[in-house]
């Protein structure tokens, strides 16, 4: 027993003796240490600041994306993109080009195990020669949508999509098969507790 915690019972239950009875010794109580400094919390998102979209209707804009499509598991899903978006940056130096806007993520396919899609950048024209390999040129959603931003470590991205799911269920309405994420900050160089994410939800039209 420490004695900071044998203070604190005698101070509470008044476990003193009677001079007559014994000789209470004097104890130096340890000097408490300051609690080291806990690491941020990175299983909730951080709070949205002034100007963050959350249930905002918008329209996307079609635009021409160079791709790479991949799968991964839940567990590993932000390494695997991480992955992709580190190739795609590769072969736009090697290629010259220069991407038109954030890097996105457009989901296809989802379910309890893992899921798939595309990691893309958009570019303001067609390249002249067809990526060959892994990468391929196609169009981002376009249409009706619903925008959210989600703020923090992508591992919070969960707690982000369960209010999402909630917002879409009150307002009734049908989502189609597919979502997108936009990297409002660089997911390469940008620290995984700061990331700035736009969640893109088409809607049925």
């Amino acid at each position: 027993m420490s004695c900071i915690r044998l203070a604190a019972i005698i101070l509470a239950f008044g476990l003193v003796a009677a001079p007559s009875q014994a000789k209470i010794p004097k104890v130096q109580l340890a000097e408490q240490t300051p609690a080291p400094a806990q690491p941020p919390d990175t299983s909730a998102p951080a709070p949205l600041q002034p100007g963050d979209a959350f249930g905002q209707e918008v329209t996307l804009t079609e635009y021409t994306i160079i791709y790479r499509t991949g799968e991964s598991d839940w567990d590993s899903a932000f390494e695997t993109i991480l992955g992709d978006f580190k190739s795609l940056n590769a072969y736009f130096v090697k290629q010259g080009i220069k991407p038109s806007g954030p890097a996105m993520v457009i989901y296809t396919e989802t379910d309890d195990k893992g899921f798939k899609f595309r990691a893309a950048l958009p570019v303001a024209e067609p390249p002249k020669e067809a990526p060959t390999g892994d990468f391929a040129v196609g169009k981002s959603p376009s249409g009706k949508a619903f925008k959210f931003t989600h703020r923090g470590s992508y591992d919070a991205m969960d707690s982000t999509y369960e209010a999402i799911t909630n917002y879409l269920d009150d307002k009734g309405v049908d989502a189609e098969d597919l979502f997108v994420e936009e990297y409002v900050t660089d997911p390469v160089t940008t620290s995984p507790d700061a990331l700035v994410i736009n969640v893109l939800v088409p809607v049925d039209k």
